[in-house]
């Protein structure tokens, strides 16, 4: 038995190491616990980019947390020198007619426009005619599409955010184990029990932010209400990079009027680019996924969804990776206390667009743990609105 913590931290990826970071800033005692050693190729918190976007068509709620998420970052920047957010601009666009549709949300555009103009955050709407003129990297536009361009958007780099925030938490005092899989945990008086094959440790609290491992780890009812989807990321040659230029943003088109309709992807890096999708069709578990991406996965990709659409990308798969999305019913995000444990605080899962709000979810959190809270409203992603 090791000494009594403040906090234990179980899961370090994108959320977990934000909130290891934020609780050990405010000196807290503080460790974090991970099966793997983060940052790893196993979990959600991978990829090389993650897009980032302030004004979200998923819900004005969720604005706040990546605001936040900017404003960390750039002061990490700031601590560690190290650069972790690129503000190339993000692109979000979709049919000018008919219904369309991402992260469960129609008219995701519209609802974009709505939570900028509301967050008083810059952008600008543009239609098919203008996307093409400014970013002919795009092929085969209608002509019609409806766009929202966000200048301050763009990408993260999610390997270098999860080790400065543990590096930092590490500088501030948490202790950190890695390769230390949790096995139980249970409230106990007082405070909460972890179970380790290495021993046991005890917190008065516990965040438990383990992503795909939550439900297996937890029990009921999260293993009701999270499912694992395997996604799959490529990334294919250039054969020219002209079009893209020096200005080229993220984006996410959506060409159809599914959920699955769509393809989202970065500016170019080393000679290629990086571009993926989303299913909802199968699901799998986090210890039974396929990590190997097969390479009529990523040939399926660029005939169906690539080729037309992007100029200069080529079939040749330079890198493809598979990762885990961990979704709940209404694709929204569970920040909430146990419903059996008062002093464990389950937060995630993030549905598959947590990244960019995981470092104001982690100030949040933190916020929530110490008793001054106010900083966001967690009341909508509270484990109520599924009963």
């Amino acid at each position: 038995m090791s000494r009594r913590y403040d906090v234990a931290v179980l899961g370090l990826g994108a959320m977990g190491s934000a909130a290891l970071y934020q609780l050990a800033k405010r000196g807290a005692a503080v460790i974090g616990l991970d099966r793997f050693a983060p940052p790893h190729v196993l979990g959600s918190s991978h990829g090389e980019t993650r897009i980032t976007r302030q004004a979200v068509g998923e819900g004005a709620d969720y604005v706040p947390f990546v605001t936040a998420s900017h404003r960390i970052w750039r002061a990490l920047e700031a601590e560690t020198g190290e650069t972790l957010l690129n503000a190339c601009g993000a692109l979000v666009m979709a049919p000018g007619h008919g219904v369309s549709s991402h992260h469960g949300k129609p008219d995701f555009v519209g609802r974009s426009i709505s939570a900028a103009e509301g967050a008083g955050i810059v952008h600008e709407v543009l239609d098919g005619a203008e996307v093409a003129r400014r970013f002919p990297q795009f092929l085969n536009l209608a002509g019609d599409e409806k766009a929202y361009y966000e200048p301050g958007g763009g990408y993260v780099f999610p390997e270098r955010c999860l080790a400065a925030q543990l590096g930092r938490a590490g500088a501030a005092g948490a202790e950190i184990r890695t390769n230390c899989a949790v096995v139980g945990l249970q409230q106990d008086g007082g405070g909460v029990r972890i179970e380790m094959a290495e021993g046991t440790i005890l917190a008065d609290r516990a965040v438990v932010a383990a992503g795909a491992w939550t439900a297996p780890l937890l029990g009921s009812p999260f293993d009701r209400l999270l499912t694992v989807r395997r996604q799959l990321l490529h990334w294919y040659a250039l054969a020219d990079e002209t079009a893209y230029g020096p200005h080229a943003p993220v984006f996410i088109w959506m060409y159809g009027t599914s959920d699955t309709e769509y393809l989202y992807g970065f500016p170019p890096l080393d000679g290629s680019i990086k571009v993926a999708t989303e299913q909802y069709s199968t699901s799998t578990s986090a210890d039974g996924v396929e990590r190997r991406v097969d390479p009529s996965e990523s040939d399926a990709m660029y005939r169906l969804r690539v080729a037309s659409r992007l100029a200069g990308a080529t079939p040749e798969v330079v890198q493809a990776a598979a990762c885990v999305y961990t979704v709940t019913p209404d694709r929204g995000f569970i920040i909430d206390r146990h419903p059996a444990m008062e002093r464990v605080l389950v937060v995630s899962a993030c549905s598959g667009h947590g990244f960019k709000h995981s470092a104001g979810i982690g100030e949040a959190v933190a916020a929530e743990l110490a008793g001054t809270g106010g900083m966001v409203d967690l009341t909508p992603f509270a484990l109520a609105r599924f009963r």
